[in-house]
């Protein structure tokens, strides 16, 4: 790629990237926004050959344009292009539906533009659900978010400098979104009483809970998440991660730590069964676990 504008910042940010080898070929998805842009930019600064993908919920008027914004973007640092449509209707679990419909079409490998303060109101939201280790880790460096380690205000610096039109979301300001409040109020909050910036506190306490989370997985490896007299002789964190694991393979996202706590109520024959989230029922028979 050409040199362009910024290559003193391109340069000092990319070196604090996760990204593949130059030359691997890689899916980013860009919705136009800064971070996405950004995203994009800096695959492209670091040799890969990069296919953005422009994702259109069809929610509001003008989503058609953003397509076009990013496809000006991709044209310009020499990345390809792809446009997708998909169908989302107003109603419950807007994120959550968009966020499933969005990964359908990108793929499970595809890179997002999630910064470290995206990481900070992770771990945020992730606790007030009540979960665990897992949860607190959050979103884990590596090559589907290659960006993580900069800061929103980065990616923003990046685009005004490079003169790239980025998309302003109005759906970003609708605080009917948990994690909108969370950034529009918790951690502005946070930082009026701490004195200080909570997201690389946030950051900090996520990537910690990774590591105890890898070594705590690696100990209870060869545990029999079914065996009630196993798990019922182990420490508890051995044993919640034990069934974490099973539970995660099986119904496809990590259990809540109350899930986890009333099975263990399963393990210690205070019940013959619990119920747990996603209408799953565990049970046991002759000491065995099973998940219905």
């Amino acid at each position: 790629m050409s040199a362009v504008p910024g290559d003193e910042l391109l340069e000092a940010l990319v070196e604090r990237c996760h990204f593949p080898e130059p030359g691997t070929q890689v899916v980013c998805a860009v919705s136009g926004g800064p971070d996405s842009l950004a995203l994009l930019v800096l695959a492209r600064r670091a040799g890969l050959l990069v296919e953005a993908v422009h994702v259109d919920h069809g929610l509001r008027e003008g989503s058609a344009e953003e397509a076009q914004i990013v496809e000006g973007a991709a044209e310009r640092f020499g990345a390809r292009f792809r446009s997708e449509q998909v169908e989302l209707k107003p109603g419950s679990d807007l994120e959550q539906r968009a966020r499933l419909a969005r990964k359908a079409v990108l793929g499970p490998d595809a890179m997002t533009g999630h910064t470290a303060d995206d990481q900070a109101e992770t771990v945020i939201i992730n606790l007030l659900r009540g979960t665990g280790l897992s949860g607190l880790g959050a979103m884990r460096p590596g090559h589907r978010h290659p960006i993580l380690a900069l800061r929103r205000v980065e990616t923003h610096l990046l685009c005004r400098i490079l003169g790239l039109q980025a998309i302003e979301d109005p759906s970003n300001n609708d605080r009917r979104f948990v994690r909108n409040r969370v950034r529009a109020e918790v951690l502005p909050l946070l930082a009026d009483v701490s004195g200080r910036d909570p997201v690389p506190l946030l950051n900090r306490s996520a990537e910690h809970a990774r590591r105890v989370a890898a070594d705590l997985a690696d100990s209870a490896r060869g545990v029999d998440p079914t065996d009630c007299k196993e798990l019922a002789a182990l420490p508890a964190s051995l044993a919640h991660q034990a069934l974490r694991r099973w539970l995660t393979n099986d119904i496809g996202h990590p259990p809540s730590t109350a899930d986890i706590e009333r099975i263990m109520g399963v393990v210690h024959h205070d019940s013959v069964a619990c119920e747990i989230t996603g209408g799953r029922r565990i049970a046991r028979t002759a000491n065995r676990l099973r998940c219905e």
